[in-house]
This record gives structure tokens, sequence and C-alpha cells, in this order.
């Protein structure tokens, strides 16, 4: 099933755009092959209003952020996780605007991208110095100035990674779970696959009317593009077995013959997501890890 992505986003870097009546949106200057155009940070109500996901500490970006606010007050700043692109922009915000963070908690195990067993870094970097003034569990409840937020627990990406429900438009702001021009990386140690996968089953089971993703075009029609997206993951995982079932039995070997149609700088992101779906594969018992070689049991 392929996931019906949009690419037909052009943002304009620093300028708010209005994507609802209570929702605007300002894409930071900071594209890359890990961000597509830059980190889409949402602007949440009328008169005091969320922000959410604040982006990179770039002085250019915090400085557009305060220009689109326009003298509205901020009263919540949330963050989806602790990515180097979604939540340093909260400190300076928070300084200038008084608001508390709101966020599942401070980074997980890895401590950034790079995973600690060597492997390279394929994205953003964690960022270790984001703690929420409060911390949200599954099923919170966050209520506003015209906005009332569900809290939805969704690991995966990274283990703190929390999405946001939008009860007055049922909308999810799905930062990094579910993105809007590909697919998510999952890199070990903190990204989970299972966890991923259950995490999307989960939004599944919602009933969204739209999906806000932080890169890339809002999802409209969000039943068929989550479906798309599970499918996608368990085709990589059925690739997978069927590379060692034929002796392509080591990660390299699995990522050249699976993305060989990949542009080759996103190779590293791809060993990651392959790790992922071996540790995955490893702990139901599927596969058997020798060093670098894998068997199926």
């Amino acid at each position: 099933m392929a996931i019906p992505f949009i690419r037909a986003f052009e943002p304009r870097h620093g300028e708010r755009v209005q994507v609802t009546p209570t929702i605007a949106r300002v894409v930071a200057n900071n594209p890359g092959p890990f961000t597509f155009t830059g980190t889409g940070v949402y602007i949440v109500g009328t008169k005091d209003v969320a922000v959410i996901d604040p982006g990179p500490d770039l002085p250019e970006h915090v400085e557009a952020l305060k220009r689109a606010l326009n003298g509205r007050r901020v009263t919540h700043i949330l963050v989806t996780h602790t990515h180097a692109d979604h939540s340093p922009a909260a400190k300076p915000l928070k300084e200038w605007s008084g608001a508390k963070t709101y966020g599942f908690g401070p980074h997980g195990s890895g401590r950034d991208a790079a995973s600690e067993d060597g492997g390279p870094k394929v994205e953003a970097g964690g960022d270790m110095d984001f703690a929420p003034d409060v911390r949200v569990k599954d099923g919170d409840i966050l209520a506003g100035d015209g906005f009332t937020f569900e809290c939805v627990h969704t690991p995966g990406h990274t283990s703190n990674h929390m999405c946001f429900a939008l009860a007055e438009e049922k909308a999810l702001f799905t930062g990094d779970h579910v993105m809007g021009w590909s697919t998510t990386v999952v890199t070990p140690p903190d990204g989970d696959m299972a966890a991923y996968i259950a995490s999307v089953e989960k939004l599944q089971r919602r009933g969204d009317r739209t999906l806000y993703p932080t890169h890339g075009a809002p999802v409209s029609d969000p039943q068929p593009f989550l479906a798309a997206y599970r499918e996608h993951r368990l085709d990589r995982e059925r690739q997978v077995l069927a590379s060692i079932a034929v002796g392509r039995d080591t990660i390299p070997a699995m990522v050249a013959h699976m993305y060989a149609d990949v542009d080759a700088r996103l190779h590293p992101a791809a060993s990651r997501s392959v790790l992922a779906h071996l540790i995955k594969l490893e702990r139901e018992g599927r596969v058997i890890r020798d060093d670098a070689r894998y068997r199926l049991s």
C-alpha cells in the first residue's frame, strides 16, 4: 500500500500562515534530509494561545515566532518530543512569554541520535537540556482559552513522544510520529519499532479528522494514511526476513538491497530502522543474532 504523501507544500520560512481560523503555522528555516522544508511550529488559539513544538533555537527563528504571535499571550508551550529541531526554542520562548512547558519528560535512553552502540548520527540530536515544567501522561487534558488538548502518548520514534489532540477541531498534532512527507526514522536505543507500530495502531483506533505533522503537509484523510504507514513497516519487516532467508544476513547487505532506490545519503538512517526491526524480531524469537549476522530462528 503506497503512502499518499502530499509533496506540493511550499512554506514561507518565518511567515505566519493561517491554516484554520484557530490554527496558524510558522516554518523554521532549517530544511534538511530529516526535516524536509523545516520545523513547522503550530500556534493554536485566537487570543491566549498554545505553541506546539517551538523548534530549533535559532535567533532568526525565535524572532520570527515572536512576530507571528503578534501580541497574543502564550499560555502553553507543548513539546511532542526532545529532538533538537523540536524543543530547544522552548527555552527562549518561555523566558520571553512566561508560559509553562508541557511534555512527557526529558530525553530518553539515547544520548543523541548517534546511538550509544556506535551507530551513525542520522537526524537531529537529542535536546538533553529540556525538562518540561509540567509532565503529562496519556489521557491528560490541557485546557486554555478556546482550546482543549488531550495528551496521546505515542512512543516509538522516541520514548517520550507525545501527540496532542485538539478537541475543538478533532485534530491531532503528531510531531514526528506521523510525518506528512516521509516515513519516520526509528533509531535505537531510544527508538523502538514494536512500540512505534503499536502507537500507529493506537491512532488508527481514534477518530481524528486531520493530522498536523511538524514536518510536511496536513493529512486530511487519516485512516488510509495510517493504514499505509503501518503496512509500510510490516512490509519492511517481511523484507528483512526474506533477506536473511536468502543469505543477506548483515545490516549493510539488507540496506543495499531493500533501499536500492533510495538516496544513498539516507542509507545510514535506513540502517537504524533495519536495526530497529531486527531488535523487534529478536525479542519476538523470530531471528537470532550472531555478532553482526542474523539467522532465522
